[in-house]
């Protein structure tokens, strides 16, 4: 099937590694040029060369934590067709275990960083009447829990900062919606699952055996959530807007 995505120019915030990264190379697959973004200029130069896209990949160090340097990514790359937002990493524990500096650094980039990065782009794409925003937030969202309080409330008002963003841009022509992956294979679900053995087990080496009963009896991979965001942004899906969906094997549906 062709997406029609050939020429289209695509930003994908947090692209160095795992669902960002494998994004980038979706999209590249269909024939559209890319900018990744990341804190560390030799960790995107590494990027840029794992994707082997010659003129069709532009890499843009920056920590988009903070304002002015999302504003300063806007007016390097200020025309864009799809946005894609994924930088964050919001530590687990409990509401005990995090300090509120720890809270309001978390929320700048993951929170803060795609209402402000939507509220720039949205601005632009509503402007010519087309475009597409990309959220990828986390199934914490849908089934909150105490060890991971932070991201699975932050992940909850992006789910409804996307649905009252994407129920009214269709308006002019423009689509927002989101993904919640499920566990998927990147380093940030290692990091995660260590956490939570050490607070749960009492030790962080037994971390694998949380992951026990998955849906199909593994991790999702980082090119199966990548798959999915290209072609629900593809014009092929074009009556997607507002919605948020849980790309999850059917883990919600599961006992236990």
């Amino acid at each position: 099937m062709d997406l029609q995505l050939k020429g289209r120019r695509v930003l994908v915030t947090g692209g160095s590694k795992g669902i960002g990264l494998a994004t980038a190379k979706a999209f590249l697959d269909e024939g559209a040029s890319v900018i990744i973004t990341a804190r560390r200029e030799d960790v995107l130069k590494d990027a840029a060369a794992a994707l082997n896209g010659g003129q069709r990949v532009s890499t843009f160090a920056a920590d988009l934590s903070k304002k002015e340097e999302r504003l300063r990514l806007a007016a390097a790359f200020p025309d864009v067709d799809i946005l894609v937002n994924n930088a964050g990493a919001i530590p687990g524990g409990s509401l005990f275990d995090i300090d509120i500096e720890t809270w309001e650094a978390a929320w700048s980039l993951k929170v803060m960083g795609y209402i402000h990065l939507t509220q720039i782009y949205l601005a632009k794409m509503r402007d010519k009447r087309d475009g597409v925003i990309v959220n990828v937030i986390g199934s914490a969202g849908r089934s909150p829990r105490h060890d991971y309080v932070c991201g699975g409330v932050g992940n909850a008002a992006l789910m409804a900062f996307t649905g009252a963003v994407g129920g009214q841009s269709s308006e002019f022509g423009v689509r927002v919606f989101a993904i919640n992956p499920s566990q998927t294979r990147t380093d940030r679900i290692i990091t995660l699952s260590k956490a939570r053995a050490k607070t749960s087990l009492g030790d962080e080496g037994r971390w694998e055996e949380l992951l026990s009963g998955l849906p199909f009896g593994r991790l999702a991979e980082p090119e199966e959530m990548a798959n999915t965001i290209v072609c629900l942004a593809s014009p092929v899906c074009g009556y997607v807007s507002g919605a948020t969906l849980d790309v999850d094997g059917g883990q919600a549906f599961r006992k236990g």
